[in-house]
């Protein structure tokens, strides 16, 4: 006897209740013939006819009303033990790390997926890659390169993107700036200090050679809050955000312009170790990247770094 698989036993249960293929292929969402065929193949690995038929009826043989009530046991043991596997998936909490980005319905996309621990430490994305690699965290909402990612053995899916803006002056005459402005005409910063914010100095590193935006090295870690703003008071020219910083209102005098020729993007990923099997941890990524389309990031006019994961 070959062996037999756990969905035949439902198709047989479904059937058995019902004594019609077709209202019970209705119910199973397959069509009739699929159905039949299934059965078929179930009486033959078990080497027992399980249905009497005609073409009118279908009734359950003297071996399949023998077998009715094992086979019920058998798939409500295999819904319970489903069920109790959840249970525990969820029971052990997934520690998840972030930069400063988090979707805004996180609660509502995780919460049936497993129990979610939103780490309280914000770092920048190498440091939260990192630290899954570790196993300080088993998820973390980070911007992560390709050769990181094989290096460290992680895992990675899309589930956010951030379009880059550069933020400006107000003109002299008192108005403000309207529309996008070309990445060639902004100054985009770099750490000296290439540990804290390497992630940032590899995009924005790129961002400059591929754009032709001005790469300027800041001493004062000026690349965030409000060392950032001193910066753009500073420059002749509109500086590049960067995603890492904590988006917040501008103060009187500065605004803000998307980037454009090309429109560039920084994406979000949600990363875990690459060896772990955990049901509530794929869980959660699988929940995160739900419904998450391409965010415009492979349009004619958009940029991406070429190590981007997601770079088409």
């Amino acid at each position: 006897m070959t062996s037999v698989e756990l969905r035949q036993l439902r198709y047989f249960l479904a059937v058995a209740e019902e004594l019609d293929i077709g209202r019970a292929a209705e119910h199973l969402l397959v069509t009739g013939p699929f159905l039949a065929q299934q059965l078929k193949t179930l009486e033959r690995d078990l080497d027992v006819r399980l249905f009497d038929r005609d073409r009118r009826s279908v009734s359950l043989s003297p071996a399949g009303a023998a077998l009715l009530p094992q086979v019920r046991a058998l798939v409500e043991r295999a819904d319970d033990l489903r069920l109790r596997a959840g249970r525990l998936a969820r029971s052990e909490p997934v520690r998840l790390g972030h930069v400063n980005w988090l979707p805004p319905d996180l609660t509502a996309r995780t919460s049936v997926a497993a129990q979610l621990h939103v780490d309280a430490r914000v770092a920048p994305s190498h440091a939260q890659a990192a630290r899954v690699a570790d196993g300080s965290l088993d998820v973390a909402v980070c911007w992560i390169r390709t050769g990181d990612l094989a290096r460290q053995d992680l895992g990675a899916r899309l589930i956010g993107a951030d379009r880059l803006h550069a933020v400006s002056r107000e003109r002299s005459d008192g108005g403000f700036e309207d529309g996008g402005i070309p990445a060639r005409d902004c100054a985009v910063l770099l750490y000296e200090d290439t540990v804290s914010r390497a992630s940032w100095n590899a995009f924005a590193r790129r961002l400059s050679e591929d754009t032709g935006a001005r790469a300027v090295r800041v001493p004062d870690g000026g690349v965030t809050d409000a060392a950032f703003l001193d910066q753009v008071r500073r420059s002749r020219r509109p500086v590049v955000g960067c995603p890492e910083d904590r988006t917040a209102p501008l103060p009187p005098g500065l605004v803000r312009r998307p980037l454009i020729a090309p429109k560039a993007y920084w994406t979000w990923s949600a990363v875990w170790r690459g060896d772990d099997g955990r049901t509530a941890v794929r869980a959660v990524v699988d929940a995160l990247a739900a419904g998450v389309g391409d965010l415009g990031i492979n349009a004619g006019d958009a940029w991406l770094p070429d190590d981007d994961l997601y770079k088409r």
